[in-house]
């Protein structure tokens, strides 16, 4: 989503976007301390900004699918 955005303009697709209503949870999202590998954390910073996505978003992607294959395992 990322390559295609920065290679595209939202003015170009202006006519077929919609208004949206919705409302972010304060307690959506918590933040924890994460204690990584120096190596690791640049490893993972890479990855993130070679596919345009925050530290944040790209560890949580990668906990996530992680998390989705042990659970396929059990």
């Amino acid at each position: 989503m990322a390559d295609f955005w920065e290679n595209h303009s939202v003015a170009d697709y202006w006519e077929q976007t919609e208004p949206a209503e919705f409302e972010i949870s304060p307690n959506a999202r918590r933040r924890y301390l994460v204690a990584l590998d120096k190596a690791l954390l640049i490893k993972l910073q890479k990855r993130a900004r070679n596919r345009g996505l925050t530290l944040e978003t790209m560890a949580n992607l990668l906990i996530e699918q992680r998390m989705m294959e042990l659970e396929t395992q059990a």
